[in-house]
């Protein structure tokens, strides 16, 4: 897993600041969610007097929001921490906290094994940063990994972007997969009430935003724990009535949602996502694994056969949709064949992006202990060949886009070339194209370059696995 950092970009809503109090830096590593909680953390610290940090290692306030999905993101964050606790024994005034899902796992231990840490904190103390922060300014060394109601505050994220914006709609999670910690460290489910979504999504379009993905750990899942029952006798608060009750809110121009679970994912869904105009045809819908046995050992609670009528139905109704996914290869006492039937799966359906992982044991989950382990070397050589028939899938699902023309939400600039933009299609392909095209064919709207926020119509001229490249038209 890869670490992102928080920089300085555009600033959040200003809070009242309180005093200066130096510089922070923020590392994430993991996913969405973390980036998320990221953001509102950065919100937090900028609202107590912290300015963002040019230098990691110059900072007087280092944060590592963390990810205990795989054992090489925890070793990851382990060696960052080495580093910055020798530094620490240099300048005791440094802050040293960690959060997120190591935090959460780890505790107290975690203190015993860096005891130059100042603050642990699990993902559902995230906006009482700033309470935990001034126990540790009164001299206090504090873990903070206790169940925790996350109360509701939509004020201080300091987002990285400022034209997309992650929504938390959900938090926690209450499956039992038999490989995933994430249940233990991010708790049970968190359902947030519509109104409050939806009056967090008229405040990012007040300030410009454009595109909103909603965020669970399983989204699916919205509204289980919310009281109330539909006259028809169902749930009266799921993910598609949510996505009605956001979808007209005025600015925000494409609205997307993500991680889905197969168990959950209704035909429903699909008809509001196909009828809703905002809606992007992408799909993130991990799979796991093509085998029957193999899903049950993971308790997935769905077979190969219910995956496919899903992703059916969903290129019944939006034929161009993209489709991505989760898979995992080498889980305890996987075949070769069991693992030849999930190559199968990822051909048959033709996938236009699928994150890929080898199984890597989690504390405390129940596949950790069983005895049918397969080796690295094996781990290792299906993990390789699993990449080489994602990326040629991906090259041939790229294809299709060589010619048309596809509106184009741009993000910003190319960081490796400023003379371009860089923006993602409906189906989240990234794209690249000329600021200003040439006279022919003059770029952004109006005739004007391109500005993060524009949707622009982008004439595809160059296909690769991942990304695209075009020339803006009028």
């Amino acid at each position: 897993m890869n670490a992102t950092t928080t920089k300085a970009s555009a600033p959040a809503a200003a809070p009242q600041r309180q005093q200066q109090r130096g510089s922070y830096w923020i590392t994430t590593f993991g996913c969405q969610m973390n980036k998320a909680d990221s953001e509102r953390m950065a919100g937090i610290l900028e609202g107590m007097g912290f300015k963002p940090a040019s230098d990691e290692h110059r900072a007087d306030l280092v944060l590592y929001n963390t990810c205990t999905i795989r054992d090489n993101a925890e070793q990851k964050v382990y060696s960052y921490l080495g580093r910055q606790a020798q530094r620490k024994r240099a300048n005791p005034h440094l802050t040293l906290v960690v959060a997120g899902c190591v935090a959460q796992q780890e505790g107290a231990s975690l203190l015993r094994r860096v005891p130059e840490l100042d603050l642990v904190m699990g993902p559902q103390h995230a906006n009482r940063l700033d309470v935990l922060l001034t126990q540790v300014e009164n001299g206090q060394q504090v873990v903070a990994t206790g169940e925790h109601h996350i109360l509701e505050d939509i004020t201080t994220a300091r987002r990285d972007s400022q034209v997309c914006a992650w929504v938390n709609v959900i938090y926690g999670c209450n499956e039992r997969c038999t490989y995933c910690v994430v249940p233990s460290v991010r708790g049970a489910e968190q359902s947030r009430l519509p109104q409050a979504i939806r009056l967090e999504m008229e405040g990012l379009a007040a300030r410009g935003f454009k595109e909103i993905t909603l965020l669970g750990q399983n989204i699916d899942a919205y509204g289980r724990d919310l009281p109330g029952i539909t006259p028809e006798g169902r749930r009266q608060h799921t993910l598609t009535d949510l996505l009605h009750q956001v979808h007209d809110v005025e600015g925000i121009e494409r609205i997307r949602f993500a991680t889905s679970h197969p168990r959950y994912f209704t035909e429903r869904l699909i008809d509001a996502c196909a009828e809703l105009p905002k809606l992007c045809e992408h799909f993130h819908i991990p799979f796991q694994s093509g085998d029957d046995a193999v899903l049950k050992a993971m308790a997935r609670g769905y077979t190969v056969e219910r995956y496919r009528r899903i992703l059916e139905r969903i290129r019944h109704r939006m034929p161009d949709a993209a489709i991505s996914a989760d898979v995992i290869v080498a889980f305890p006492g996987e075949t070769d064949v069991q693992f030849r039937r999930t190559l199968t799966l990822i051909e048959e359906i033709g996938f236009d992006q699928v994150n890929t992982a080898a199984y890597s044991p989690r504390p405390g989950t129940p596949a950790a202990d069983w005895p049918d382990q397969l080796s690295e070397a094996v781990k290792v050589e299906r993990l390789q060949e699993l990449n080489a028939l994602v990326e040629r899938t991906a090259r041939e699902r790229s294809a299709r886009y060589l010619g048309r023309i596809e509106q184009v939400l741009v993000e910003g600039s190319n960081p490796r070339d400023p003379s371009q933009r860089m923006g993602r299609t409906r189906t989240n392909r990234l794209t690249f194209f000329p600021a200003s095209g040439p006279a022919k064919h003059p770029g952004g709207v109006g005739g004007r370059p391109s500005q993060p926020g524009d949707l622009v119509n982008v004439r595809i001229e160059q296909v690769r696995a991942f990304s695209l490249t075009g020339m803006p038209i009028s």
